[in-house]
């Protein structure tokens, strides 16, 4: 056997943090989750208020590239003509 000595001790403290962390991720969903529902009890659509989030996230000349992407893809989509595979489905 190899005179390696594994810590114990340390491997289960590394653990049992990332467990803590676990624990108080799931409880954090939860309230999320609380939160969505409340929103959507107050008549607000859910879809849209993460969208909102999502938005938030990206800084300000990510998002306007992306809103002209999306705006010129859906331009050449409305512009392309149709295919006949398409027409006979």
């Amino acid at each position: 056997m190899s005179d390696i000595t594994i810590p114990g001790g340390k491997i289960r403290a590394f653990v049992e943090r990332i467990e803590n962390i676990d624990g108080e991720l799931q409880e954090l969903n939860e309230q999320k989750k609380e939160v969505f529902s409340e929103a959507k009890g107050e008549g607000f659509d859910v879809k849209i208020l993460k969208e909102i989030i999502k938005l938030r996230k990206q800084d300000q000349d990510e998002r306007d590239e992306r809103e002209s992407l999306l705006d010129l893809y859906m331009r050449a989509m409305e512009t392309a003509p149709e295919e006949k595979a398409a027409k006979a489905a």
